[in-house]
């Protein structure tokens, strides 16, 4: 040999120690610690309803769906439900704020509620309510209005109420290439004109009204209107009038499609709250979330919660040795 020396160096196995280390840590490592965790998702992305995917539903007269949506997730459970269209519904004035009107809730925080939908919206049709003193001064303001709910807000449209009265203001927001879903009918911001949330078209003049003002804002290049608290049989025939979809709310079922605010139609809301004659309650999930609440309360108090697998774990021996550390520290 060249006088060179070879050594084998030992394979070193892991110790028992580190072992039982790895076999212990591996999972705290691995699973997200933190209570504030993003909501994954559910089900599989559905493919993105847009305006062309509205308008072929409407044109094989296939039923619109849409309900509102106040935040993430709100939102988050009407996209993965499979709704074709979310409003954000300036009645979350109320539902969300606990305001005693929609007049109350200004475009900042509707703007601020839209962000909050689009996040939880990955396939929905999302439209954005402007409020009550954002667009009827003019025309001019209802497009800076729109622009921004639609530049800030991430929302794919805006809805705005009134008839034949903001037609102009319609026509300037859709040249500007912006979508705009009408609201006819009864038009809640204007409660007090109205005399209350009253059925409006239930006379001969009053159905023509309406008519008049499905027409008007077809013309000014609304892609849709909301039909509100019209009895049905007017609903239906201005439906079939119009070459745009109609979404009715307490308007029947020949409009179409439909809406309803979600917090209703779940049940989400206290008992003895006064709803609407139109909405049907599909789920109880105030009645779940207080049975929830008060048998998360219950046990907290009898100390049942948190049970040891809710718990981190700590080795015997290095909790004993924290244990002797810390009354020594103490007594120091």
């Amino acid at each position: 040999m060249s006088g060179i020396v070879t050594r084998t160096i030992p394979k070193v196995l892991p110790s028992p120690r580190i072992n039982h280390l790895q076999h212990v840590f591996k999972p705290l490592v691995s699973a997200r610690q933190s209570s504030h965790s993003p909501l994954g998702s559910t089900s599989p992305q559905r493919k993105k309803v847009t305006l062309p995917t509205l308008q072929a539903m409407h044109k094989r007269k296939e039923p619109i769906t849409m309900i509102t949506a106040h935040d993430f997730p709100s939102s988050h459970v009407a996209d993965q439900a499979g709704m074709e269209m979310i409003l954000v519904g300036d009645s979350l004035a109320m539902v969300a704020l606990g305001m005693e009107d929609t007049s109350e809730v200004t475009l900042d925080e509707m703007i601020l509620h839209c962000k909050s939908v689009a996040r939880g919206s990955k396939s929905s049709f999302t439209v954005g309510d402007l409020p009550m003193g954002s667009y009827e001064v003019s025309p001019e303001q209802a497009l800076l209005s729109a622009i921004r709910m639609t530049k800030e807000g991430r929302v794919h449209a805006i809805k705005l109420e009134g008839g034949a009265e903001m037609a102009p203001a319609i026509s300037k927001i859709t040249s500007a290439g912006i979508s705009v879903l009408a609201h006819i009918g009864l038009t809640p911001q204007r409660q007090n004109a109205l005399g209350g949330f009253r059925v409006q078209g239930k006379s001969t003049a009053g159905a023509m009204k309406v008519l008049r003002d499905a027409i008007a804002v077809q013309e000014a290049g609304a892609f849709a209107t909301v039909v509100e608290a019209v009895p049905a049989d007017v609903a239906t025939l201005i439906t079939n009038k119009l070459r745009i979809p109609t979404i009715g709310i307490g308007a029947g079922n020949g409009c179409s499609g439909q809406v309803l605010v979600q917090v209703d139609m779940s049940g989400n809301y206290p008992p003895g709250r006064f709803l609407p004659k139109f909405v049907k309650q599909y789920g109880d999930v105030w009645g779940e979330a207080t049975r929830a609440i008060e048998a998360y309360k219950a046990e907290v108090k009898e100390r049942s919660y948190p049970a040891p697998e809710h718990t981190y774990p700590m080795r015997k021996e290095d909790y004993e040795e924290f244990e002797r550390l810390a009354e020594s520290s103490m007594l120091s």
